[in-house]
């Protein structure tokens, strides 16, 4: 990685892994300008994982998952933080239990039923009314 100012190699000079949501914080230093440079680094999951519906395979789209997230969340007073943190949490609960890459559309939308109703059950009703699943046991 460069320097954003000098063009120069940075060096890591601290570096932090985040289990929960599967990524790396690290602190980067310049030793030509000293400039001082946080990075977080995540899985692009569009090139990783394929959601199937029926016989349809289609590339899995985080930024489409956090935008139904948040319109569950908009009587939220933090309702972007809140659904960024939400979908955040449930692709790598996902991530964690897949093994060939690909996830049903049904789990997917479960996964979402569950994470919401133990976060806000107004959001929860609200995302249920857009995403229908045929069986879902919330337990």
């Amino acid at each position: 990685m460069v320097c954003i100012y000098c063009r120069n190699k940075l060096q890591v000079t601290n570096s932090r892994p985040q289990k929960t949501l599967n990524r790396v914080w690290r602190r980067r230093f310049c030793t030509k300008c000293h400039a001082v440079i946080t990075t977080n680094e995540i899985i692009d999951y569009s090139l990783a994982l394929m959601v199937k519906k029926g016989n349809n395979l289609s590339a899995f789209q985080r930024d489409k998952l956090f935008v139904s997230i948040l319109q569950s969340c908009l009587h939220r007073t933090n309702a972007i933080t809140d659904a960024s943190w939400l979908t955040d949490s449930i692709v790598s609960k996902l991530a964690k239990k897949l093994t060939d890459g690909v996830i049903e559309r049904d789990k997917l939308v479960t996964a979402v039923y569950k994470s919401l109703n133990n976060f806000d059950k107004s959001a929860f009703v609200h995302y249920q009314a857009f995403h229908r699943v045929s069986q879902v046991t919330l337990v």
